[in-house]
């Protein structure tokens, strides 16, 4: 039988390497998307080593002609994806009067539009099985924001826009969209450690019963 299939955009060390490692013990192979082949080979490796098999697939979440020829070779390598994990983000400093519109836009494509292309890449083998999960990483700044990373605050809150609005479309496909909202800073040894986020993002795929985890400390 073969093993279903997850795909990671925005593959780093912390949330995206932990929740590839957490899907691959349950029996999943982990495609892993990010721009540097380099660090993706050394990820891969390290998975390899904790008994998950991974390859890396570069892209750039930001170029839509990229992540298509990113999701060509993952099907032709693996299959269509069961999961789709989107986790990537450009975080940059700068209030909203020291923003460009320009640096807006360039931001928000990876912090918001690419999660669209990607889920539009996926969603219609999902849709046609009848069946599927997208994932999208989401944080606090979408629910306190915070004026010195503005951009990264507006596209926050487009992301969870986006699970919610996807949600509602999709579900009656089959197809559930779910957000990870991180409230924290993420640090292994700590509250945020990347390996517990990583049970939400199960949590999320396995029960399908709430469209959101805030992931945040108790008051």
């Amino acid at each position: 039988m073969n093993k279903p299939i997850i795909a990671i955009v925005g593959a780093g060390p912390g949330v995206g390497l932990h929740v590839a490692e957490k899907f691959g013990r349950e029996g999943f192979r982990a495609a892993l998307v990010s721009r540097n082949a380099e660090k993706l080979a050394r990820y891969a490796e390290e998975l390899g080593k904790a008994g998950v098999e991974a390859e890396g697939v570069p892209a750039d979440a930001g170029d839509p002609a990229s992540l298509e020829a990113a999701f060509a070779r993952i099907s032709e390598r693996f299959g269509s994806p069961d999961v789709l994990v989107y986790n990537a983000a450009v975080l940059q400093p700068g209030t909203p009067m020291e923003l460009t519109c320009d640096r807006l836009i360039d931001d928000f494509k990876v912090n918001v539009a690419g999660a669209l292309a990607c889920a539009r890449l996926v969603a219609p083998e999902m849709t046609k099985r009848g069946n599927g999960t997208i994932l999208f990483t989401g944080g606090g700044l979408a629910l306190q924001p915070m004026a010195r990373v503005a951009s990264l605050a507006i596209g926050k809150a487009g992301i969870r826009s986006l699970a919610y609005t996807l949600g509602e479309e999709l579900a009656p496909r089959g197809v559930f969209v779910g957000t990870v909202t991180i409230c924290g800073f993420v640090k292994p040894g700590t509250f945020f450690d990347p390996s517990r986020i990583a049970e939400s993002y199960w949590e999320l795929y396995e029960r399908r019963d709430r469209r959101e985890i805030v992931f945040a400390e108790p008051q």
